[in-house]
């Protein structure tokens, strides 16, 4: 790819916070290489403490690096610093919204700091798209907590950039409003809008990302496909109804083995090491009779944490 590939890229990019009083210096970036193919959806996963809010919070301007370079829809955050802030939107983890003020207001606001002419403002349309329309007089402190949450994302939208971050924008929102959030994205990525996420929720980064990155202690583990990440492990789980219900799992020489509250039967085993028939022929042998057979490959939550551990 060419640079103008890109919708983020950054480069030895470092954050060092200095030792205070008793506590050391804290490296909280160890050089990150990092670059986000234009739209795309790409997914920023590592546990608490990693550096993802860190260097998201580089990229919107409000932590200082250290060290490295990174670039927003080309512009480089030091020589371009207004461009590059035009270009993206991010959604914070926190629901930082000031409760005095109605959702109209905060969105010509936000607008008018980006300096938006009234003209070209589309406060109702985004606020439509995010289910908030009927809200748009109404006091912020009055909100739920998922209408706020879906409100930050509405703010983050208000100039119209081509990239927009999402820190854990599902946070305490209940399913279904979580499955509109999801729509409304999908429809931006579909957009060309270049979507970047970071989650707890592992199986919605499998499911909704291209790529995915893994940090860990302010260093780089993985960025790679989604679909590339899950064959780095050769683990399957084989899950089997008896017949007759179990009251333990049955011991079987070489294979890790569980049984589920549903009744069923978790085999572990790796295909290059035991194929799956000999895997059937050890319940054969330990006088299991077969009513329904499943397998499931690796999930995202094993490579995590075969990264992260």
């Amino acid at each position: 790819m060419s640079l103008s590939d890109y919708a983020l890229q950054a480069k030895g990019l470092q954050k060092t916070y200095r030792a205070v009083g008793n506590a050391p210096a804290q490296h909280a970036l160890k050089g990150i290489d990092l670059a986000v193919p234009r739209g795309s959806i790409f997914g920023l996963l590592g546990p608490n403490g990693a550096g993802k809010s860190t260097f998201i919070n580089i990229l919107a301007g409000m932590v200082m690096k250290s060290g490295g370079s990174a670039e927003i829809w080309g512009f480089d955050i030091d020589q371009n610093p207004r461009q590059a802030r035009a270009s993206i939107g991010i959604v914070p983890q926190e629901l930082s919204i000031d409760p005095f003020f109605t959702p109209g207001e905060i969105m010509d606001l936000q607008a008018g700091m980006y300096g938006v002419p009234k003209k070209q403002r589309r406060t109702l349309e985004i606020l439509e798209a995010m289910g908030l329309d009927d809200k748009l007089d109404a006091y912020a402190r009055t909100l739920s907590g998922g209408m706020r949450r879906r409100l930050l994302v509405a703010k983050a939208l208000v100039h119209n950039p081509p990239v927009l971050v999402l820190d854990e924008p599902t946070a305490g929102v209940d399913i279904e409003l979580r499955r509109q959030l999801w729509d409304y994205v999908l429809d931006l990525n579909k957009a060309g809008v270049t979507i970047v996420l970071t989650t707890h929720y592992l199986e919605e980064a499998e499911e909704l990302c291209d790529t995915i990155a893994i940090i860990d202690q302010g260093e780089l583990r993985a960025c790679d496909t989604t679909q590339n990440l899950l064959t780095q492990i050769d683990n399957k789980t084989l899950l089997v109804r008896p017949t007759s219900p179990l009251a333990t799992a049955p011991p079987l020489n070489g294979l890790d083995v569980a049984l589920n509250d549903d009744g069923r039967i978790s085999i572990t085993y790796n295909p290059g090491d035991m194929p799956v028939g000999a895997v059937l022929e050890k319940l054969r042998d330990a006088g299991i009779e077969i009513a329904d057979i499943d397998t499931r490959g690796a999930e995202l939550e094993t490579v995590f944490m075969k990264l992260t551990s």
